[in-house]
């Protein structure tokens, strides 16, 4: 029931039949809500192709030719460059009625190529953070659309689980720890290995001070404490597999990882595959060889490998140490190809990596391109902005990183101390639960980040997040909860008479769900949540609207109570189908 591609054709077919033109210029968009009408063709396009003289009549004979050709338009308006189609209420009533069963409407049918996204990629040094929180819910919010646009979708990670960021914790532990464990301290393990990576840090500050205080050049400072000379030192034994450097570098991952699992869960984010750093560099050092060999890369005096990528702008690019150590774009060229290598027909790869890192991403794709590797034209960056709280930035090195759990369990305990204040939760019986606080809690956590365009920055205000009046997640959990005691209330059959006049809010809303499949489509096409989010705060509005001017149940007729019972019900399902796209749960009472 495309109208869209209807109306195009119809005057494709006019344009052809009338002016003897032949064109795909035809634009055809919503009408804008300050002028009467629901599609409006734009005619400036069609003004340069034909006569002068007959530009007067043109509007006015093409909106007669819609009418007259298409039982789906009513009557037309012509304002300036613009005629405004007015659509019949049987075209909406018909398709409002066709899809009261489909609580897939907007979502493919069918499943196609492979694509793969990678989200998360934390180091195993700290704690995820509220950084973390943005590029998780957006890398899985994208994987649920993809998904509903068709792809064959797989979830992947780079756990950074080696380099001298990791080594720096493992010093700090080794010579501050004094035995100690998460167990020992009772303390979330990826916290506990973060302290040391700020301890770290705290002496490494403390050391070059004292070195820049005996006339060490700041530079040379940096690199020459004796804390970081023991970091380095670290690196070298691990990059030789020094068997007491491995037993406390797994113990100290482990440790990480089950307090990330812990995160993930709460977030309520998974992944189909783990890729580890340290399984994926030698690989990379093996591409680096084959570089070499074809004069792709080119090697210094000190050893160390680069890519001089000048003529593209980019500059040179280190891709190896002088030491033989690998950096990061070693392992990720590594991991791009075994994760081709480990999946079928794949026509996307994804990084959703924050928007600091777009210099390393082109450089990335460029070396794979020149590498000659077909499918680095597949690959692409989701990147995004930064998110802060109204306190200021965050710093991993000096411990003013919002940690994400702290971040998510304050919010739980701010929505229930916010609920619990009102007076509907005083006289409320049906009290909600931990579990209820915390559907709301990450609902309001979830839409507040995933409602802003990834590319720009966010400063998320908690107490903005959970206002139930506004653009916010509680907004649209409270009207999904709405609609469930609407709808239990009524036991008989909606049958649907198309004859039916339908009023301003019911047909605002039954148009806002006839666009759902083209937001999916365009959310697909742009990598962007947002689209979905406020698709889902107008559907929200305007049902909110319905509601508070007409009366659902008993209403004037059994006719108006079955439109708008079925309007009820669509609304419902959608709200359900875009929160799962946005990786947000729904309660079951607020």
């Amino acid at each position: 029931m495309d109208i869209k591609s209807d109306i195009s054709i119809l005057v494709s077919s006019f344009l052809e039949k009338n002016f003897n033109l032949i064109t795909d210029d035809i634009e055809i968009q919503n009408t804008k809500k300050e002028f009467t009408g629901d599609l409006t063709v734009v005619l400036f396009p069609f003004y340069k192709l034909i006569e002068k003289n007959q530009i007067s009549s043109f509007a006015k004979d093409l909106g007669g030719n819609l009418v007259s050709k298409s039982e789906k338009i009513d009557s037309f308006n012509i304002v300036g460059g613009f005629l405004n189609l007015i659509v019949s209420d049987k075209f909406y009533l018909d398709f409002i009625n066709s899809i009261k069963d489909d609580i897939n409407y907007g979502k493919s049918k069918t499943v196609e190529e492979t694509f793969i996204i990678e989200f998360s990629s934390p180091n195993t040094n700290k704690p995820l953070h509220l950084g973390h929180i943005r590029n998780n819910l957006l890398g899985y919010s994208v994987s649920k659309i993809l998904e509903a646009n068709g792809k064959n979708v797989k979830k992947v990670q780079i756990i950074n689980d080696r380099g001298i960021h990791i080594c720096k914790s493992m010093v700090a532990w080794k010579q501050y720890g004094e035995g100690k464990t998460p167990e020992s301290e009772n303390i979330k393990g990826d916290k506990f290995v973060g302290e040391y990576y700020i301890l770290f840090n705290k002496i490494h500050n403390e050391q070059k001070k004292q070195l820049i205080d005996t006339g060490e050049d700041k530079d040379k400072a940096e690199e020459n404490t004796q804390i970081m000379l023991d970091a380095k030192h670290e690196l070298k034994n691990w990059e030789k597999n020094d068997k007491e450097t491995l037993k406390v570098w797994k113990m100290m991952n482990e440790w990480v990882y089950e307090g990330f699992e812990s995160t993930y869960n709460l977030l309520g984010v998974s992944f189909d595959k783990n890729y580890y750093e340290s399984q994926t560099y030698l690989l990379g050092k093996d591409i680096i060889k084959d570089g070499l060999n074809n004069n792709i890369f080119y090697k210094k005096d000190d050893s160390s490998v680069w890519i001089d990528l000048d003529d593209e702008g980019l500059d040179k690019k280190l891709l190896l140490r002088s030491d033989g150590t690998s950096v990061y774009m070693t392992q990720d060229l590594g991991t791009a190809v075994q994760r081709i290598s480990d999946n079928e027909n794949v026509k996307g790869m994804i990084y959703t990596v924050g928007n600091e890192q777009d210099y390393h991403f082109n450089v990335l794709f460029k070396i794979l391109k020149k590498l000659g590797y077909d499918w680095a034209s597949y690959l692409s960056h989701l990147s995004y902005g930064m998110v802060d709280l109204p306190s200021g930035k965050m710093k991993s090195r000096e411990g003013t990183v919002v940690d994400a759990d702290d971040l998510i369990f304050e919010l739980i305990q701010n929505v229930k101390e916010t609920t619990e204040n009102l007076d509907k939760f005083k006289s409320n019986k049906d009290a909600l639960d931990y579990e209820d606080y915390k559907s709301i809690a990450l609902g309001a956590l979830k839409y507040y980040i995933l409602k802003v365009d990834p590319k720009k920055n966010i400063l998320f205000n908690p107490n903005e997040s959970i206002d139930l009046n506004g653009n916010t997640g509680p907004f649209i959990q409270y009207a999904y909860v709405r609609i469930q005691s609407i709808i239990k209330k009524y036991n008989n059959e909606i049958l649907i008479n198309n004859s039916y006049s339908l009023n301003e809010k019911e047909k605002e809303v039954i148009k806002i769900i006839y666009d759902l499949p083209i937001v999916i489509k365009n959310s697909c096409n742009e990598l962007s949540p947002a689209l979905i989010a406020n698709y889902l705060y107008d559907l929200v509005k305007s049902y909110n609207s319905l509601y508070q001017n007409f009366n659902i149940l008993n209403s004037e007729s059994k006719e108006s109570t079955s439109v708008r019972l079925l309007i009820s019900l669509k609304t419902r399902d959608i709200i359900k189908l875009c929160s799962e796209l946005l990786g947000i749960d729904l309660p079951n009472k607020m």
